[in-house]
């Protein structure tokens, strides 16, 4: 559905090419120009040969760097390439660098759409886009790849928080209040899913050089430290307050433990950054779809991170260093 002249007629000629093959091709905002051998010469807007003077030569009019796609090229390579032009129609070439086909705007629209459903299924923890309407057996084949590596995962932090059951025979209430250990858990999931959401939307730069990698990093692992100090001064006074309140500790213990609970809160925000950041940087280098690092995987990493942070801290600061008991 395309308009194609060659180079060497007039204006005249060139209109009249265009009313006959107008009964057949009604997209005609933008006609292509084929050169001797066949092969894609540029294009004319419709607008410029509708009111280019008869006398007026038709190369002129010709557009030499007019975007095209080749029809080998995968959809996912050319779309930022696609979605950064303005033309209503873009050529693809075939072999010998022939006209066969052309992307038009709705379809470009609707592969950003399609790509962008991709995307956010994988961050959900799913292997592809679902349909409303699809089987009991296709939805289950989508999901259940990812639920059963979480499976495996959660069964590592729950192995790890058994092994500090010391901890919590020792002091009680660094498990009496679940906000102590909700707090690192969450706000780790919290950063550590930011982090992938930004090195995600970056990573669609397919010219990002290992320099901008290592920039990214330190930027996020700066971000994180800045984050993570501020809320883990908050959590110091506020759950310090809590516990001093409304648990019976004296005002030192209270704010000993909501220290560990702020330094925890620290150092597993900075260590979510960088989980965030460089799981998805590592997907892209070994050609794996960075939205893979799904927004679960990611969590139950940090969730990892944040118990092995506050109950090491926990045992090494509050028990072996301070003695609190």
């Amino acid at each position: 559905n395309f308009v194609s002249i060659s180079r060497h007629l007039s204006v005249k000629q060139a209109m009249r090419a265009l009313v006959a093959q107008a009964e057949e091709n009604d997209n005609i905002s933008t006609l292509f120009v084929n050169d001797d051998d066949g092969s894609f010469y540029g294009a004319i807007d419709l607008k410029d040969l509708i009111v280019a003077r008869e006398e007026t030569a038709l190369d002129s009019l010709i557009s030499r760097n007019f975007p095209t796609v080749l029809a080998h090229e995968h959809t996912e390579e050319c779309l930022d390439r696609l979605r950064s032009y303005a033309e209503d129609s873009i050529p693809v070439l075939g072999e010998k660098r022939r006209v066969i086909g052309v992307i038009t705007t709705d379809d470009i629209v609707e592969a950003v759409d399609d790509a962008m459903g991709d995307d956010y299924a994988k961050l959900g923890g799913l292997t592809g886009e679902e349909d409303l309407h699809e089987p009991l057996k296709t939805s289950l084949k989508k999901r259940m790849p990812w639920l059963i590596i979480l499976l495996f995962l959660g069964m590592g932090v729950s192995t790890v928080v058994g092994a500090f059951e010391g901890v919590v025979a020792v002091l009680p209430v660094v498990i009496l209040s679940l906000i102590h250990i909700s707090e690192p858990t969450d706000m780790a999931g919290n950063v550590g899913t930011q982090s992938l959401a930004v090195t995600i939307r970056v990573l669609m730069d397919e010219k990002l050089s290992a320099k901008d990698k290592l920039h990214l990093t330190f930027k996020e692992m700066k971000v994180g430290t800045c984050n993570g100090a501020l809320l883990g001064i908050m959590a110091l006074v506020f759950l310090g307050a809590y516990i001093a309140l409304f648990k019976g500790y004296a005002i030192g213990h209270a704010f000993l433990i909501s220290g560990c609970v702020g330094i925890s809160l620290l150092v597993a925000i900075v260590i979510s950054s960088l989980v965030g950041t460089l799981v998805p940087i590592l997907f892209h280098k070994i050609k794996v779809d960075p939205a893979v690092a799904s927004g679960p995987l990611i969590t139950t990493i940090n969730d990892l991170v944040a118990v092995v942070t506050y109950y090491g801290l926990a045992w090494i600061l509050l028990i072996q260093l301070l003695h609190i008991v």
